[in-house]
Order: C-alpha cells, then structure tokens, then sequence
C-alpha cells in the first residue's frame, strides 16, 4: 500500500514544512520589508569610498549572499542541543524565526572609515568585531541577568522610536529624492498604508497574513501609474554572477577596529532585545539561554565569515522582528524561504534590481505599521513588570536621553568624532547604558 501523504505543517509552529502557497507569499513579505534597507548601506558605503561600478555590484551582491546565508545559519542551529532547558546544553544559531541583513547601525561609522581608508580597512574592523561579538555571546549566560524584561523591553521600545522617522521619511519619497515631501508620495503611501491597515483588521487567511506584501502590490502598482517606477536598473544588470570572496581584501587599522567592535558588543547586547521581542510577541515566552547564547555566537561567526566575503556587518533585522510579531507566523521554512529569495537576489543581479525598484513611498506605508508594533512589543515587555516609581524613572530617563540625544543636532559637537560616532547617531545605544546604569544604580524594593 502507497503511503498517506504527509501534511503539510502549520505556518504557526516553528518546525516542519507549510504548504508552498502559504510559504512563499509570507517569505516574499519578508524581503519586500527588508531589502531596499539591506541594500541601501552599501550603496552609502560604495559611495563614500568612491568605488566604480563593478566594485559596487561586489558589494551589494555580498550584502545579500551574506544576508542570505546568515539568515539560514540562524535559522537551522549547526549544533542542536537537547530540547529541555539546563545550563549545559549548546547550539550554534539561535533557531528562532529571525532575518540577518546588513544593519543601518554602523553605517555613519562605516562611512566614516570609507572616506579616511577603504573598503578593506572596514572589512578588517569588522572581522575583529565578530571576534568581539563571539565572547559576548559566551558570557551571555553570565550577563543576562542584567537585562531583564524592563531593561529588554526599554531598547526594544526605544528600537521602535528610533525607526518612525525612517518609516516617515520613505513615506515623503526619501531624503535623498528630489520629489521628497510631493503630494505624490504621501498619496501612494497613505494608500499603501490604507491597504495593509484595511486588510490587518477586516481580511482574513492568507490575505491577512500578507497584508503587508499585498499592500506593497497595491502601493507599487499606484506608484507605477505616477511614473515612479523606473526599469532602467533592471535593463541594466547582469543575468547571473557570483560574489568575489577577499574581492576587497583586509586592513587592519586600531581606531576602526575600536570603533566598530564597541558597535559589535552593543548590537550583541541589542540582538536580545530582537530575539526577546520575537519570542514574547510570537511564541509569549522569554528565549532561552541557549538560544541566545547560540545567536550570538554566530552573530560573530557569521560576520567574520561576512568580513571574508566581501559583506557589510549584519544584524537582527527589527523590521522582520515586527513581521513575526504581527503575524505570529514563525515557521522557520517561511523565513528560510525568504533567506533563499535573498540568495537568488543576490546572485541574480536583475532580480535583486527589481525588487529595488520599488519605491520608497510605498515601502514606508507599509512598514510603518510594522515599526510600531516593534514599540508595542517593547511596552508589552516593560508592563510585564511592575510599573513602580523605579522601573517608569528607568525607561522614562533611558528613552528621553536615547531619543532626546540622537534627535538634538551637534549635542555631542565638543567631543571626539567617535564620541559622536558611537553615542550621537544610535539611540539604542544611550538607552541601553543607562536602562542598564540605573537598574545597577536605583534601589529596589522600596515603594514610592
């Protein structure tokens, strides 16, 4: 007798495998929400480092193969421990639904460095920075006590503030187009923005689900009929090529490895408040040691690896952090699908010049939905807690001096440039020291 076929999983659990027409809309939405912003750092670094055109593909292309790979990596641990919870079980990966793409984080570093150096010399502070990333993630057991859930959900929380004037700024066009603020823009992005907020509340199934995809469609087919929508990019790219390992090569300069390496133990302090948003807004539970511990580490193992291949540092992209969440679809098949479309995008110049053909109106309709339910993760995380007198000073202080010392320009204008650098363009990492400070510092159990 001819065996049953087996079912297909449900897009709800983390394991086994969907159907493909549930899966591969629901992937596509996740490379719909972070492409362009995986992109876009390397087209900023090509540019300060002033590289040729072939030089600028190499780039990209590393940015999405490594992306890709990294993402993969993450999702299916090389070393699986036991399933139960001790303190000796060890994975490599965390194994939980997250997307890698290369991180907006260090780019005014990056930048930086480009114009003082190259492309090598960033290449080799990154390489020690996954070195960096790697001790932190084996010492996380050790640390983790320092963040709990009102230390997580505060750089959660600020993570989500942080990105509202990016979603705002794509919405009016992008700051670097001539069109930026047209009434244009703000139609097809009003539109877009309508479409996912329509089918968020009132659809159900798949469209619901993919709400956001769908809303991307609708948005790019408006934005087309404006005459926003260039092929020429397509027309242009090559049809299949590989990236060119060491293409760059390696340089190691002392102040760039500084300053990249803190962003490194700063962003492996910030991955738990991605993997924390993921497993409380999807799975309503804390991750496990292991699964941080195992993201981290290969956090590092993936960036040194980047570094080789010619890709830009990666990181926890917060955007899907806010796709999972949303949906709670957190089979890990979907998000490897997605890994696979960025590998494709990648290694297909046309394709990924076509899914960066989408504009940016639309891309901040859609997302900014995305962006504040990041922030309400981070306050569903703060209020797990009691909200005495202590815990409101530690989020209120950490987010007002984060987001008041980003926002307020040449604050920082009498420090050294990497003062500015490290503290004056990421709010995430103000908010983190002093959520972190003042948990040290405030006495507890003392009412008020």
């Amino acid at each position: 007798m001819m065996k049953s076929k087996k079912p297909a999983a449900s897009i709800f659990q983390l394991d086994g495998v969907p159907a493909m027409s549930q899966a591969f809309p629901l992937a596509l939405q996740h490379v719909v929400a972070m492409i362009v912003g995986c992109v876009t750092p390397a087209i900023i670094v090509a540019g300060a480092a002033g590289l040729d055109g072939t030089d600028r593909v190499y780039l990209i292309q590393a940015a999405l193969v490594v992306s890709a790979l990294s993402t993969l990596l993450q999702l299916f641990p090389l070393i699986k421990s036991p399933n139960h919870r001790t303190d000796h079980t060890f994975q490599l990966g965390c194994g939980l639904p997250v997307i890698m793409g290369v991180s907006f984080a260090y780019v005014p570093s990056m930048q930086a460095i480009a114009e003082s150096f190259n492309v090598a010399t960033i290449l080799g502070a990154q390489l020690v920075g996954g070195i960096v990333a790697i001790l932190v993630g084996l010492t996380v057991k050790k640390i983790r006590p320092l963040f709990p859930p009102i230390i997580t959900g505060t750089v959660v929380f600020t993570i989500g503030l942080s990105l509202y004037p990016t979603a705002v700024n794509y919405m009016a066009g992008g700051t670097a187009s001539p069109t930026y603020g047209s009434w244009q823009n703000w139609a097809v992005a009003a539109f877009t923005l309508a479409v996912v907020t329509g089918l968020n509340h009132f659809a159900r199934g798949i469209l619901k689900l993919a709400s956001i995809l769908m809303g991307v469609i609708a948005g790019y087919i408006l934005a087309a009929l404006f005459g926003m929508v260039s092929f020429a990019s397509v027309a242009e790219a090559g049809m299949f090529q590989f990236p060119s390992p060491l293409h760059f090569g390696l340089t190691f300069e002392p102040s760039a490895c500084v300053a990249i390496g803190l962003l490194f133990a700063i962003n492996s302090i910030q991955a738990i408040g991605d993997l924390s948003a993921t497993t409380v807004g999807s799975m309503d539970r804390e991750p496990e040691d292991k699964e941080l511990q195992g993201g981290i580490v290969m956090y590092g193992i993936t960036n040194i690896l980047g570094a080789l291949a010619g890709g830009l540092p990666t990181a926890t992209y917060s955007q899907n952090v806010g796709i999972v969440t949303t949906t709670r679809v957190i089979n890990r098949c979907v998000l490897g699908g997605a890994a696979l479309i960025l590998l494709a995008a990648g290694l297909i110049p046309k394709f990924s010049a076509l899914l960066t053909t989408i504009p940016q109106c639309v891309l901040g309709g859609a997302t900014v939905s995305v962006f504040a339910s990041i922030t309400m993760t981070g306050i569903k995380l703060i209020t797990s807690e009691e909200l005495n007198y202590r815990n409101t000073s530690i989020v209120g202080l950490a987010a007002a001096l984060g987001m008041g010392i980003s926002q307020a320009s040449g604050a920082l204008a009498a420090f050294p440039a990497w003062a500015t650098t490290i503290f004056g363009r990421s709010p995430v990492v103000v908010a983190t020291i002093t959520a972190v400070a003042l948990n040290l510092i405030l006495p507890k159990g003392r009412k008020q």
